[in-house]
């Protein structure tokens, strides 16, 4: 099985692929659409200078946790 993305142009491209589905040539699915927070990621990482290495963000990560065990 080979998945691919089309953007229709037509709506009459619609109507062919919902008869190719009937015919149980094709299945469609929705795509899930895209969350705030991946939304907020690209906005982060577009305004980032550099990406952070995998040691900073184990160091912010043990930090927080550490402030949140003091609790």
């Amino acid at each position: 099985m080979e998945t691919i993305r089309i953007d229709i142009l037509n709506p009459k491209a619609k109507a062919l692929l919902k008869d190719l589905a009937n015919l149980e040539l094709i299945r469609i699915r929705k795509e899930k659409p895209t969350t705030d927070f991946f939304e907020l990621l690209k906005k982060f990482r577009s305004k980032a200078d550099k990406v952070p290495s995998l040691e900073e963000i184990t160091l912010e990560v043990e930090a927080v946790r550490k402030a949140r065990y003091e609790k």
